[in-house]
């Protein structure tokens, strides 16, 4: 039976098993371990080779696929302080500029999007974004997300905009931040720049460009050009791998960041999460209805369990909330259902304006669901 095994491992083995893959599966089968190693982590990594000619990422040069294989130092070691300066002289070589704050993230173009709009945008702070393709989309809903008033400029893919159209709409809204896409990959478009920067000074905001699909492919001067937060990726003109986003802040931004009257990070999010549950938790104990959890302090935060009320069909007060105030309340979970109403006010969605609608809400749905006589 056991030289069986062996006979079956190895014709199950694929052609490419590195050497001694077969025998090192035997012992595992033959030992107390009950899930053998993969066999695709067996053999030698293959990457085929591509003609990388979309929009990015881009095929890699020799020199930096070989700098990828040069030892492992310690991120406290002084040669790797000396890189890291290296990196960010490079970066404001790139960037043509010679702001202190230029940093390498770690993570996409995208990092450095949502960097630069949670360092620099408080909640309630007007925001223009200039759409004239995804990025701007992508911007104008990030801003929306950490509760910024965010006003558009829009135009048809492959559009731009005039510095007269831009300076209209810098006058009308007065917004703390004015973005726009310096390489729109989506259509194709490089946006000119000259003038632009001078408006935004001019009418008191920061001017955010993204340049992750023309840095180094396209002319930008980030000092000359008034810029205030630039960033882009690793991954297209650059020709690095991707997973870094290099992103600059001048001396105008830094101030904005460091003089915001909200802090973002983690503290933040938890403390707003209790607070609008503690809110809900009022309004609802206020409708006269229970909460499942009775012990405060072991209470989910982001998802509120209502004990179901007595005489009601939990299924009628969802459907009727759902048509009537197009809100989506749902029942229990596995061996919650039928037991409790799960109302989830989480991240974006978690306000107190929010935990307003669902009060309204479901004591619409108790005056006029059935309930029945216990």
């Amino acid at each position: 039976m056991y030289q069986f095994m062996h006979l079956a491992l190895d014709s199950a083995l694929p052609s490419g098993i590195a050497p001694g893959a077969a025998a090192r599966l035997r012992r595992c089968a033959s030992s107390s371990v009950s899930i053998p190693p993969p066999r695709c982590l067996l053999g030698p990594l293959e990457a085929p080779l591509r003609y990388m000619f979309g929009p990015g990422p881009s095929n890699v040069p020799p020199r930096i696929l070989a700098a990828g294989g040069r030892p492992i130092i310690g991120h406290m070691h002084e040669e790797m302080f000396e890189i890291m300066d290296d990196i960010k002289q490079g970066i404001q070589y790139a960037f043509q500029t010679q702001n202190n704050m230029t940093i390498a993230a770690s993570g996409s173009g995208h990092t450095a999007m949502e960097c630069a709009l949670f360092n620099c945008v408080e909640p309630g702070e007007p925001v223009l974004v200039a759409i004239n393709g995804i990025w701007g989309e992508r911007v104008a809903e990030i801003a929306r997300r950490i509760g910024a008033d965010v006003k558009t400029l829009v135009k048809t893919p492959g559009g731009y905009f005039t510095n007269e159209e831009i300076e209209q709409a810098l006058a009308k809204h007065k917004p703390v931040l004015f973005f726009l896409t310096h390489g729109e990959s989506s259509a194709g478009l490089v946006h000119p720049m000259d003038g632009i920067g001078d408006l935004c000074r001019k009418h008191n905001c920061l001017f955010l460009v993204d340049s992750v699909a023309s840095l180094g492919g396209a002319s930008l001067f980030m000092d000359k050009q008034n810029i205030d937060i630039l960033y882009t990726g690793s991954q297209k003109a650059l020709n690095g791998p991707p997973g870094t986003a290099p992103v600059s802040f001048n001396d105008r931004a830094c101030k904005k960041m460091f003089s915001r009257k909200t802090k973002p990070g983690l503290e933040n999010s938890w403390k707003l999460h209790k607070e609008v549950a503690e809110y809900l938790h009022e309004g609802l104990e206020g409708l006269g209805l229970k909460l499942f959890v009775q012990d405060k302090n072991l209470r989910l935060p982001c998802v509120t369990t209502i004990a179901i009320p007595v005489g009601y069909n939990w299924r009628e007060i969802t459907q009727y909330v759902m048509k009537h105030h197009r809100m989506e309340i749902t029942g229990g979970l596995g061996p919650s259902v039928g037991m409790v109403l799960r109302v989830g006010l989480m991240g974006y969605n978690c306000s107190k304006t929010n935990a307003d609608k669902v009060l309204v809400a479901l004591g619409d749905a108790l005056k006029h669901c059935h309930k029945s006589k216990v």
